[in-house]
């Protein structure tokens, strides 16, 4: 199977504080925000530097499952850059469909890591924001051995680019692609009214709560409204619930995969790692309960470790490592 990841590439530095403080709020769309104390100098108690984006971080993914995968994402002709394309052929992924920006710098991010692994991100996008859909059949290239058409696409935050998305929904359409989606903020504000027109194209929407309730335009608490509100909006929406687990709507049931409890060292990744964890399943064997056993592996892993990569499975899993994640149906909210 063939997968094209479509998304951000970023470098990330992650700072671990003590000096950063959880404060619930009703400000705050999860009640809890993330502070510092005004005009403040804090100490920093571990640093850690890594490429991300979900585009790279699920090629990665897509990759140690043993897919072919090639990465479309925008860089800059910078030393951001360079490390971005260091990192995807170290792990023989292809990259040419990577464009370069000569004007714009490589996208960043500073993650602000709690002790409990918890997480805020400033992000610039840069060059991601000038990300276009450059694709032309037949499909050439590929450090292993290259393919002509990929099977799936794996779509993460366009930095709110509806008219990307359509261009790669169309393209899909046209040439029978698969499209599994993670929309970024930029993209959810606009509402589900607008949004839905383009859901009905995906194989697979997936979310995460927070997400979700943006979306929906409703509070974090309601999880009954969020899944009425999403049902039947593509074969398949997956919410992830931070360490709850994750559901999975698909036509008229709804599943629930619990996580397996790890305390996070980093959360920064998982929801990437589940996605693309979720998608290899479906892609390997299109079977639900297989695809949400493998994206709750996937994820596990990420969060026992510093940045979004390291953590990630290096293999199919096992029937007894597949055994572990208890998964149940549940009842669909009337």
């Amino acid at each position: 199977m063939r997968v094209v990841t479509i998304g951000s590439a970023t470098l990330d530095v992650y700072l671990k504080s003590r000096a950063f403080k959880e404060i619930k709020s009703d400000k705050f769309l999860t009640g809890i925000g993330e502070c510092l104390t005004l005009g403040s100098k804090n100490e920093v108690q571990e640093i850690f530097v890594d490429t991300g984006g979900g585009a790279t971080n699920c090629a990665v993914s897509f990759a140690n499952l043993g897919t072919d995968v090639s990465v479309m994402a925008r860089i800059g002709n910078d030393l951001f850059g360079r490390e971005v394309e260091h990192t995807l052929k170290e792990r023989k992924i292809d990259i040419g469909l990577l464009q370069k920006d000569k004007n714009k710098q490589t996208s960043y991010s500073t993650l602000l890591l709690l002790g409990s692994g918890q997480r805020s991100i400033l992000v610039y996008r840069g060059a991601s924001n000038a990300l276009d859909f450059k694709i032309s059949p037949p499909f050439k290239g590929g450090s292993r051995g290259g393919f002509e058409k990929p099977d799936w696409f794996y779509v993460s935050s366009l930095g709110g680019n509806i008219k990307l998305f359509s261009k790669i929904l169309s393209y899909a359409k046209k040439n029978k692609i698969k499209v599994m989606y993670n929309p970024g903020e930029g993209e959810l504000k606009k509402g589900l009214l607008e949004l839905k027109k383009y859901f009905h194209g995906l194989e697979v929407l997936n979310l995460n709560r927070e997400e979700a309730a943006l979306l929906c335009k409703t509070k974090y608490e309601n999880m009954n409204v969020i899944i009425k509100k999403l049902k039947g909006i593509s074969p398949y929406v997956v919410i992830t619930d931070g360490p709850a687990g994750a559901f999975c709507l698909c036509k008229d049931e709804l599943w629930f995969a619990p996580s397996l409890g790890t305390k996070p060292v980093n959360t920064t990744g998982a929801g990437d790692a589940f996605g693309s964890g979720f998608c290899a399943g479906l892609m390997l064997k299109n079977n639900i309960e297989y695809a949400l056993r493998l994206g709750i592996l996937n994820s596990d892993g990420v969060i026992r470790k510093m940045g979004a990569k390291n953590g990630l499975l290096t293999s199919l899993p096992n029937k007894i490592q597949l055994n572990k994640v208890k998964i149940r149906k549940e009842k669909i909210p009337a």
